[in-house]
């Protein structure tokens, strides 16, 4: 039974970081089409537009959102979550990223399972299993050769891109360990909706969504709905979903995925040419699922002390 509810994180888990990628092939296609769309503009209205649809889903089917402002130190760690997680994963990415180059940023963005590993090493006195330890580095290396696609000499990186690439990956660990013991008491939906909410919100600060002047088409509002419906309510579901099931540092390698399917789906819609090494990384990001599946025995371990987290 263990081992299935495992699977079934590792699923979730992979297949929101699968949407994640797609969100970010058609947000790639967005910035192309029209310039006057920035990361900025687009972060704030996927989360405050996801927030809300989420808060507001969360009502009607009678989750009780506001109930988690009943708890003063659940409010805070949600409000933690969307300033300390959520921020950092988008924007201190995307700020690595216009310094340096997305390769870059990934890298150093998917540092974040190993802190992770780290976390739990100090504060938990729990060590990463056999499988984990493959798969970590099995998918590390996979996510090395998509982004580069095999040529290493282009990750030379600056102070300034490191600054902000180690924010975003330490923003992969907050992301993934904040919000975890929120999940059984209030629920996915209340959880993520003011997550991203109060994240898209608190973005303003950098530039006031309400002074934007974006002006777009129909095709391109198509592309914002899919970016804020499949590539952002439906993933942070699955992915807050799947944290009940497995280990924060086995979520957090499944990211893995988001850079594989974004290469697959840059093949099939953007005419992208597809290289042995990115075949080859494909190939140990999904030997490296396989080995994180066989690891039931630890998370066994991890439930039955979840109380005392």
């Amino acid at each position: 039974m263990q081992q299935q509810h495992h699977l079934r994180g590792v699923l979730l888990a992979s297949a929101a970081c699968i949407l994640w990628g797609i969100s970010g092939v058609a947000a790639s296609t967005l910035f192309t089409l029209n310039p006057h769309v920035t990361a900025l503009w687009l972060t704030q209205v996927r989360m405050i537009t996801a927030g809300f649809l989420l808060l507001v889903m969360g009502q009607v089917v009678g989750v009780h959102p506001f109930q988690i402002w009943h708890d003063k130190k659940a409010g805070i760690r949600v409000v933690s979550y969307g300033l300390l997680g959520l921020v950092p994963v988008q924007l201190f990415y995307f700020e690595a990223v216009k310094f340096g180059n997305a390769p870059i940023a990934t890298i150093l963005q998917f540092l974040g399972p190993f802190i992770i590993s780290i976390y739990y090493f100090l504060f938990k006195h729990l060590t990463p299993t056999r499988p984990e330890a493959i798969g970590m580095v099995m998918a590390f290396i996979g996510t090395l050769l998509i982004v580069t696609h095999g040529h290493l000499n282009s990750l030379a990186i600056s102070p300034v891109v490191l600054f902000w690439g180690g924010l975003s990956a330490i923003g992969v660990a907050t992301n993934t360990l904040i919000p975890r013991p929120l999940l059984p008491r209030f629920g996915a939906i209340s959880v993520t909706g003011w997550g991203l909410f109060i994240a898209g919100i608190c973005l303003n600060v950098f530039g006031p969504l309400w002074r934007a002047t974006v002006t777009l088409t129909l095709g391109e509002w198509g592309l914002i709905a899919l970016i804020i419906i499949l590539g952002t309510i439906f993933p942070f579901l699955m992915f807050a979903h799947s944290l009940a099931y497995i280990l924060p540092t086995t979520a957090s390698l499944l990211d893995a995925f988001e850079p594989l399917s974004a290469t697959v789906f840059s093949v099939i819609f953007l005419s992208v040419q597809l290289t042995g090494f990115d075949l080859f990384g494909g190939l140990l990001i999904i030997l490296a699922v396989m080995a994180l599946s066989l690891n039931g025995h630890k998370m066994l371990r991890f439930i039955l002390r979840r109380k005392v987290d």
